[in-house]
């Protein structure tokens, strides 16, 4: 058996560290992925006023600053039974929409593309030959002359010419896994490039109701400040016009680049490579009509389609058996305080080998600052995927178009999407209804506005709110779902808890060995080359990790690092 170590995990945000046990023909046998990084935003929110807690909140990751930011303001206004007006919902609702299409965009050609596209393949591709090919997968694809793809060969070339590859540097170019042709890698390396001008037009549209992105600064307890943006027509405008824009970059390029892949890749998919466990969950949630939501929430255990479970969140606990804490003189099955909100965990790391690996030989070796939550004792898979799988069967009329003309025009069945390929076509999936609906989102703020209703903030008085409350919040995000937990003692955070979809992805196993989903989806794939392990970044990118956000306790013992001082001028 022979071990091959990848550290770190590149492409992704945080610290990721993969290490894989391989048979004589390179099939993979075990697997153990570590988050090799923590962080103190928990802890730096106790004793905190809670309605600061968004503002911190919103910092335990770069990417992720609006989904953390929305959740821990949510668990607080749980905590004190705000209701909030429908507009703030709406703002909101429009902020992360807009957050779920930037983000899958970023994530799929940023991310992700380089694992299946050649770069330097793309230099040997006929533009006319190309602008043929990307009929196949699209009626009006994006940006096709011939003068486009020549131009892009000629960007590839002077890249390499000046030895200056900047994001296609370090590649694994030329592996034997690549399976797209000259006129497909540049197909997708055209998008890949105008992908980059997308991200920073997509980001506008959460800035108009957000005041600025990342970290946006507008959501407060009780509701939201953008009360100007919502009584302007013009903001609205500016945000219909980015929507527009995105939506045409989706159906035009993100989609159809979706259904290239499925097709190249169509064996690996039918194998099943990257499939995990076969348990799913989703919370739900987005309302854009009274009765209709754009999520479904439920649960799947073992890919059983047909029978699908209500979610319920006190099924949900957070275990460490094999990441690096250890209960305060607890039992562990105490050490979940509300509803899966975890009490303080003392730091107990444990050195590696020698040799630099992981300790991984005993079923209680700690490996991970990753927790390991489970749901009714089961490991679960959480992201775009799951979404789909429980939206679509639920008979979610606002979904299941779109993913029967996706597995019509890739001749896949529904089964296929629990694969590696089959999770970058439902984050697209998804980001193509969520395009098509988010208009509607606006033609409610539209007509709550021309009825006289602007109301976008509770009134409360703080001094007669509760002393002593406990809040959480449960949300789909764009990795999956997201919890947050608060408690709250004389008017002061005592305790706050996040269990991020990533958490939930990457946890370690415990004592049962039960491997996470990305551990399990990595087990039986072929590295054809051990010095190129280009088939796990694969798997692991699919998941979309952040390590930023499953990772963020550190020594409560509170050790001072560093002193500075700042001298007046």
């Amino acid at each position: 058996m022979k071990k091959i170590v990848i550290d770190p995990i590149t492409r992704i945000e945080g610290h990721l560290r993969a290490e894989v046990e391989v048979d004589d023909d390179g099939v993979v046998q075990e697997a153990y992925v570590s988050g090799g990084l923590f962080r103190g935003i928990e802890i730096i929110l106790k004793g905190r006023d809670p309605r600061d807690a968004g503002l911190l909140a919103g910092r335990i990751c770069g990417v992720c600053t609006n989904s953390h930011f929305r959740a821990a303001v949510s668990s607080v206004e749980d905590a004190y039974s705000l209701e909030l007006p429908k507009n703030a919902e709406i703002i909101r609702d429009l902020m992360a929409m807009a957050l779920f299409i930037q983000d899958h965009v970023v994530h799929f050609y940023h991310l992700h593309s380089l694992d299946f596209v050649d770069v330097t393949s793309a230099l040997q591709a006929d533009a006319k030959m190309t602008s043929k090919e990307a009929h196949k997968y699209s009626d009006q694809p994006f940006r096709n002359s011939n003068s486009h793809y020549e131009t892009t060969i000629k960007k590839l070339q002077n890249f390499v010419d000046a030895g200056k590859l900047g994001p296609f540097s370090n590649g694994y170019w030329g592996h034997s896994d690549y399976r797209l042709t000259p006129e497909q890698n540049l197909i997708m390396i055209s998008h890949y490039l105008e992908a980059l001008k997308f991200q920073t037009k997509i980001s506008k549209a959460v800035a108009i109701f957000g005041g600025k992105t990342p970290h946006p600064q507008s959501i407060v307890v009780g509701g939201v400040t953008s009360v100007a943006d919502m009584l302007n027509p013009q903001r609205l405008n500016d945000y219909l016009f980015v929507i527009k824009e995105a939506k045409e970059f989706i159906d035009r390029a993100y989609l159809p680049d979706a259904k290239l892949l499925a097709i190249a890749y169509r064996d690996e998919i039918k194998a099943g490579l990257g499939r995990a466990n076969g348990n799913f969950m989703s919370v739900g949630g987005y309302e854009f009509d009274e009765d209709k939501k754009l999520f479904c929430s439920g649960i799947i255990y073992n890919h059983d389609f047909d029978n699908i479970q209500e979610f319920d969140e006190s099924k949900i606990t957070e275990e460490i058996d094999r990441a690096w804490y250890k209960v305060n003189g607890k039992a562990r099955e105490d050490a979940l305080g509300y509803k899966g909100q975890a009490e303080d965990n003392e730091v107990c790391y444990t050195d590696l080998n020698e040799d630099g690996s992981l300790k991984t030989a005993k079923n209680d070796d700690k490996y991970s600052w990753i927790k390991a939550p489970r749901y009714n004792a089961k490991v679960m898979e959480t992201g775009p995927l799951a979404r789909v799988l429980i939206s679509y069967k639920k008979d979610n009329r606002l979904i299941k178009s779109f993913v029967d003309e996706f597995l019509e025009d890739t001749g896949l069945e529904l089964i296929d999407l629990s694969t590696t390929v089959g999770r970058n076509a439902a984050r697209a999936i998804e980001t193509g209804y969520i395009c098509e609906y988010i208009f509607k989102l606006v033609s409610r703020l539209i007509q709550n506005v021309k009825y006289y209703d602007t109301e976008t903030w509770t009134r409360y008085d703080f001094e007669k709110l509760e002393k002593d409350t406990k809040g959480r919040a449960f949300f789909e995000v764009p990795r999956g779902t997201l919890s947050h937990f608060v408690s709250i003692k004389n008017q002061k955070i005592e305790n706050f808890s996040v269990i991020a979809p990533t958490t939930w992805n990457a946890t370690p196993k415990n004592f049962d060995g039960v491997r996470g989903a990305y551990e399990e989806a990595l087990i039986g794939i072929k590295i054809e080359d051990s010095s190129k392990p280009l088939e796990v970044l694969r798997v692991l990118h699919s998941f979309d990790p952040c390590l930023a956000c499953a990772v963020h306790i550190v020594d409560t013992k509170g050790k001072e690092l560093s002193r500075y001082k700042i001298k007046s001028l």
